[in-house]
């Protein structure tokens, strides 16, 4: 492999796609029609100003619907995403207001489109919660797509690329990411994007590195420069030196040997050296992604964040249409169980066509979750029936979130009741005999977890609010989120608390935050006795491995060990002293031998 002279350059970025690529750079060239100039258009011509816009939204319809015909196999079951895209097109967000825009202020379509689309950005850039971002990037995936059927320019065919390299744009959409040719394309990098976006989700099925969020790497690498692509740690290296390469080609190596023994071995058991099962399921936003659950050894669906489905629409979904989503994923699953965790709306969430679209000062204490919910319960209901018919096929749990008080699970249980009464009534087919669960992740619910677990078939640990609300941190607040630590011992002692609780009453304790995927807190869930965890679902083979090398008779010392620490540093310290390099990135993490520019 050719060397540049050049010194290396090291880019950081997010690691979308685990795994590691070395090649030549190609810059996919996505410009062209990024200067766009306004122009009055006479009175007389609006109408066919307007009519040149539907003609380009027309043929940007015809053009998704193609990809979804042409998509491969592999691909199938994201056709989902085109679908999204189909929808946007005729939004009327989106469409709407870019008609209305051409007529009132009299300018051509380009222009308008570019001005509503700018502040339609705005408005999402501004959310808190990284899949609403990500929404973000949807829009714009539109917008180029009607933008060049409006000025005639062609679109790159990346299926036309006849070379071995690695994919290097400002963003690519899923519609350019569903033609990439694994023979030629090793992997991608790209300015924008993070792991909540659909590119992404489409990599990881694909299986090929990819690092996003670099913000420059377009303007930094040229096609035919040599660069390494590390997808699991989210870095870029370009004009790698021949001692990178050489650290790098034995790190891929490695990486690969590690990736195949694991897959190998996904679907044996999680069970430790003397005998403790643990459950290792997956969580899951948009229904496609139970693909990678079940390919991953998954022993279920620990959490449906049921959610996403009413984001990117324009309405509250029919119960219809939720139904026949939630019965295709119970039926891929069957037997093995899906847990849908009820609309967990508002907060950093919110549906903009909500009736209670209002400002709120500090949101994530606001009407979210459950509350909204019980606010709503015409809304709840809809849901609730369509969880109880797709019950029927296959094993279906439900969780509530974000209960912080008996009331509100009785509550919740009533409506669930007055659901399945209403469905009976119908004779409509539906099953009531389901595990009903909460969500554990206010302090509230912990320090009445001994009056609450009763009411309950179990109880699911969601440490990612937990430790929020319990160390009043906002993860979103650069000044404070360093201090966002689940080993305080705070939250130790909550996570004991709970599963002793649920161990006298004779619940499940289940853990669905992402404390759960990491596999070096797994001795100390192990420890706990927690005996169900569920995570991405890339996270799946490497936590049953590390279960598989635990002793629980050890684990459940060090945890009783370390409860009795104050300090969480010294609690990370033990951790890794104890069980650290049990997983491939703790082993590689401090090997690095790089002393070139970053940026």
């Amino acid at each position: 492999m050719r060397v540049s002279a050049t010194q290396e350059l090291k880019l950081f970025g997010i690691g979308a796609s685990d795994g590691i690529c070395i090649g030549q750079a190609y810059l996919v060239d996505k410009k062209g029609v990024d200067v766009i100039k306004r122009y009055v258009i006479p009175e007389h011509a609006l109408a066919n100003e307007m009519n040149r816009f539907k003609t380009a939204v027309s043929n940007a319809d015809d053009e998704l619907h193609a990809m979804i015909e042409a998509s491969p196999e592999d691909l199938r079951q994201h056709v989902n995403i085109y679908e999204t895209h189909i929808a946007l097109l005729k939004d009327k967000m989106l469409y709407g207001r870019i008609l209305a825009h051409i007529e009132k202020e009299r300018v051509n379509a380009e222009w308008a489109l570019k001005k509503v689309i700018a502040n339609i950005k705005l408005m999402f850039q501004n959310m808190d919660d990284s899949y609403l971002r990500e929404r973000d990037a949807d829009i714009e995936h539109i917008s180029e797509l009607i933008l060049r059927n409006l000025v005639g320019a062609k679109q790159e065919n990346i299926a036309d690329i006849d070379r071995r390299v690695i994919l290097v744009a400002h963003d690519l959409s899923p519609a350019d990411t569903s033609q990439i040719n694994l023979e030629r394309i090793m992997g991608f990098i790209t300015d924008g994007g993070s792991k909540a976006s659909h590119t992404s989700i489409i990599a990881r099925t694909l299986g090929i590195p990819a690092v996003m969020g670099l913000e420059t790497a377009s303007r930094k690498i040229n096609t035919d420069d040599i660069i390494i692509a590390d997808g699991t740690q989210g870095i870029v290296i370009v004009h790698p030196s021949e001692k990178t390469i050489l650290f790098y080609e034995e790190r891929q190596e490695r990486y690969e040997q590690h990736k195949a023994i694991i897959a190998r071995d996904c679907n044996i058991t999680a069970e430790t050296s003397d005998g403790f099962k643990m459950k290792v399921m997956g969580n899951i936003e948009l229904p496609e992604e139970v693909v990678a659950v079940r390919d991953y050894g998954g022993d279920g669906i620990g959490l449906y964040r049921t959610e996403f489905q009413y984001l990117s629409r324009h309405a509250f979904p029919s119960e219809d249409l939720l139904f026949e989503s939630y019965k295709d994923v119970v039926e891929v699953m069957h037997p093995l169980p899906v847990t849908f965790r009820t609309l967990d709306i508002n907060g950093d969430k919110v549906l903009r066509y909500s009736i209670d679209n209002y400002h709120e000062d500090n949101p994530a204490l606001g009407l979210r979750a459950i509350r909204y919910c019980l606010k709503h319960p015409d809304i709840f209901i809809v849901q609730l029936r369509a969880i109880l018919r797709a019950a029927v096929y296959g094993n279906v749990r439900i969780l509530f979130p974000m209960i912080s008080s008996c009331l509100e699970i009785k509550e919740t249980q009533r409506l669930l009741d007055e659901a399945a009464a209403s469905l009976a009534a119908e004779n409509l087919p539906h099953k009531r005999d389901i595990e009903v669960g909460i969500m554990i992740e206010v302090p509230a619910a912990v320090m009445m977890a001994d009056v609450m677990a009763p009411k309950v078939d179990f109880f699911s640990l969601g440490t990612n609010d937990l430790i929020q609300y319990t160390l009043a941190i906002d993860r979103g607040n650069r000044q404070v989120a360093h201090l966002f630590n689940p080993l305080h011992p705070a939250i130790i002692r909550m996570l004991k608390r709970t599963t002793d609780m649920a161990s006298d009453h004779n619940i499940g304790v289940f853990i669905c935050g992402e404390m759960a995927g990491d596999p070096l807190y797994t001795p100390l869930l192990v420890g706990l006795g927690i005996k169900e965890l569920s995570m991405s679902p890339f996270a799946i083979p490497i936590v049953k491995q590390t279960v598989r090398s635990l002793s629980f008779k050890e684990c459940q010392q060090f945890t009783h060990d370390i409860l009795q620490l104050t300090n969480a540093t010294e609690i990370f310290g033990r951790l890794k002293e104890k069980f650290g390099g049990r997983h491939y990135q703790d082993a590689d993490a401090s090997e690095e031998p790089f002393n070139g520019k970053t940026a």
